[in-house]
């Protein structure tokens, strides 16, 4: 079985905006799915604090995400679309499967 990255990030949107996230997410969603690496991804909003947003993206290797991605020219759009909707910023962590 090939190994999967899942990347797990909850995104605390400023209350107020979830709409206009959601929208410039949509937009968003394009650039990362255009990435090397890139398997899929989930955006869930909170049932219990909906300015919270739950993102699961899963890579084929971590360097895809944090070297392929995250250096390349792509990504300051993705930025510039969706970082001033955080406060707090979001902290992303990685997962690999064991079961």
């Amino acid at each position: 079985m090939p190994c999967v990255i899942t990347e797990h990030a909850l995104l605390p949107v400023i209350p107020g905006q979830e709409a206009a996230f959601e929208s410039a997410f949509a937009e968003a969603r394009a650039i990362i799915a255009a990435m090397p690496g890139f398997r899929g991804l989930t955006l869930s909003r909170s049932l219990e604090s909906p300015n919270v947003y739950l993102l699961l993206v899963t890579w084929e290797r971590l360097e895809d995400h944090t070297i392929g991605f995250r250096q390349s020219a792509d990504y300051q759009r993705w930025k510039a679309l969706l970082h001033h909707f955080y406060d707090p910023f979001p902290t992303v962590e990685h997962f690999q499967s064991v079961l």
